[in-house]
């Protein structure tokens, strides 16, 4: 069974492309985009691999790290990867794991026999520097997943836990907010600019005040 949201992201310890890798010691106090592949050396799983190598530096700048994982051993990411910076145009910098036995696969819910018995799914895991699951997306081994979305995702986590603040539909960053029904609107008028009230339930404003 998959994770859910605000459970804590279990610790494990895999091989990988950079060695050894103890998960909690990995993330430490960062956030975390923990993904799986289905098989190494396949098209779609190279697109993918080569867009979070090429954006790495977006994911950076956010505090993010980024931890792949397949079922294939280490020397097979290790050749693979070669081909992924030639598809993609930058180096693979970030861990790849191999979880031959499934052990991590299982233990996250990336492993979906229904759907296909010898591998695993397009999981990835959002998980905060408390190590809360924030956000969970689960794609089938067909489709490739939007690294846009994912960023979009993270932008938007990051921002509303900071303020009172959800995140309307198609939001993205600089567009405007909307603020929590708990406060007031007396409240809300002190701590935003920009107020649009819409609903007595859904007022819009731009930004926080300094």
């Amino acid at each position: 069974m998959s994770l859910q949201l605000g459970q804590t992201a279990p610790d494990f310890t895999l091989d990988s492309t950079q060695g050894s890798l103890h998960f909690n010691a990995f993330a430490r106090d960062h956030w975390v985009v923990f993904f799986s592949h289905p098989k190494d050396f396949t098209p779609i799983c190279t697109t993918e691999l080569g867009a979070f190598a090429r954006r790495k530096g977006e994911f950076d700048q956010r505090g993010v790290k980024i931890l792949g994982l397949s079922v294939d051993p280490v020397e097979d990411h290790k050749k693979w990867s070669q081909d992924i910076a030639e598809v993609g145009g930058s180096e693979v910098s970030y861990p790849i794991l191999a979880d031959p036995d499934l052990e991590v696969a299982k233990l996250y819910g990336m492993f979906h026999p229904a759907a296909d018995p010898k591998v695993t799914v397009r999981s990835v895991f959002i998980i905060d520097p408390q190590r809360k699951v924030r956000t969970t997306l689960t794609y089938p081994p067909s489709v490739g997943r939007n690294v846009d979305e994912i960023l979009r995702t993270i932008d938007a986590l990051q921002l509303t836990d900071k303020q009172p603040v959800s995140t309307p539909v198609n939001w993205q960053p600089g567009d405007d907010i909307v603020v929590s029904p708990k406060l007031s609107d007396e409240e809300v008028a002190k701590k935003f600019s920009g107020v649009r009230k819409v609903k007595p339930y859904l007022r819009f404003a731009k930004a926080a005040r300094a």
